[in-house]
């Protein structure tokens, strides 16, 4: 007599592209892992690298560590890398004065929102940022910039309340993170009540937070649930999960990994999933919790690819010829 195993219930994955690591969080982990091979451990960490604990986590087995100010790392001649996040300008005057080895992670984009700031202020603006209180982008961003200078408004609400000295004269930047809907919308109204301020000369919202939010929203409606792994300290990764409700998804999720899955969420004949990850966020997650839905689905997965991505940031020259494992290749394009 034979017996046929029960059948799993069917469940399609909408799984989206672009996703995970952009190439500053890219960057700044090489950096940190470079260091390591380059001058031993320990090599110390202002801050999380990037959001995410299994990266963090990582780094700390292979000898970094991981401090919140400079004044916890000891003058040991040791090198400390600054976040791809940005810090503020008295962060590396610091470290100079103190004679540190330093390398700074801080993504080429957020130093290109730095340097926009900057020229606003040369030509005689106050800056507006548009950006959540005590991310730490926005606190380097405001850091590079004189006290009186710059005025940081988080909701169309801080629009109406904002009263500058000479509203002729205002320039806005914004965290590279930010929802694409919510910041124009603030936009909008600083533009409404302030016509003559000036736009920065490019995009402040990096390409790769825009690209993972026009996939989230090509996937989303009709979703029964929408996972979005990343950290619950990851701006880009809140972002997403609010984008993913917005544009038609039942439920939208930030999970760190499989055991965060609301399975109760998942019921009837065929639910329909969707799923993307934020930018410091490492594709081994994203397959151990594939690997979780095949545990009770019979998956069938379906690729919504939105953009390509390409760009490639390089890493300072002083590592560019330390050389790095398979394993450690690995560890930095996000694997296992």
């Amino acid at each position: 007599m034979s017996f046929l195993a029960p059948t799993k219930p069917k469940l399609t994955l909408r799984l989206c592209e672009p996703r995970g690591f952009c190439a500053g969080v890219d960057r700044a982990i090489q950096i940190v892992v470079l260091a390591l091979k380059k001058y031993g451990a320990p090599v110390y960490v202002r801050h999380e690298i990037v959001h995410n604990k299994y990266v963090v986590d990582g780094l700390r087995e292979m000898g970094a560590v991981f401090v919140r100010e400079l004044d916890e790392v000891p003058d040991d001649g040791q090198p400390v890398v600054f976040s791809a996040h940005g810090v503020p300008k008295s962060v590396p005057a610091a470290a100079a004065s103190r004679e540190m080895l330093y390398l700074d992670a801080t993504c080429p984009l957020v130093s290109k929102v730095h340097k926009q700031a900057m020229l606003h202020v040369k030509r005689g603006r106050h800056v507006v940022l548009i950006g959540h209180r005590g991310h730490p982008e926005v606190v380097g961003t405001m850091g590079q910039l004189a006290p009186g200078t710059v005025s940081l408004v988080e909701t169309v609400e801080d629009v109406a309340a904002f009263t500058p000295e000479d509203p002729d004269a205002l320039g806005f930047v914004t965290q590279t993170t930010l929802s694409l809907d919510d910041t124009a919308d603030i936009v909008k109204a600083l533009q409404a009540k302030f016509p003559a301020m000036t736009a920065p000369s490019s995009e402040s919202i990096c390409y790769a937070t825009t690209n993972r939010q026009e996939a989230v929203k090509a996937s989303a409606a009709g979703t029964d649930l929408f996972l979005i792994v990343g950290a619950p300290n990851s701006s880009n990764s809140k972002r997403l999960v609010e984008v993913a409700e917005r544009a038609g998804s039942a439920r939208g999720v930030l999970v760190q990994g499989p055991e965060e899955i609301p399975f109760d969420a998942l019921t009837g004949d065929h639910p329909v999933v969707a799923m993307s990850a934020g930018a410091s966020a490492p594709e081994v997650l994203v397959d151990a919790i594939i690997a979780a839905l095949r545990d009770r689905f019979e998956v069938v997965i379906d690729l919504v690819r939105t953009a390509e991505e390409n760009e490639n940031f390089p890493v300072m020259r002083s590592l560019r010829d330390v050389p790095l494992t398979v394993a450690d290749m690995a560890f930095v394009n996000g694997g296992a």
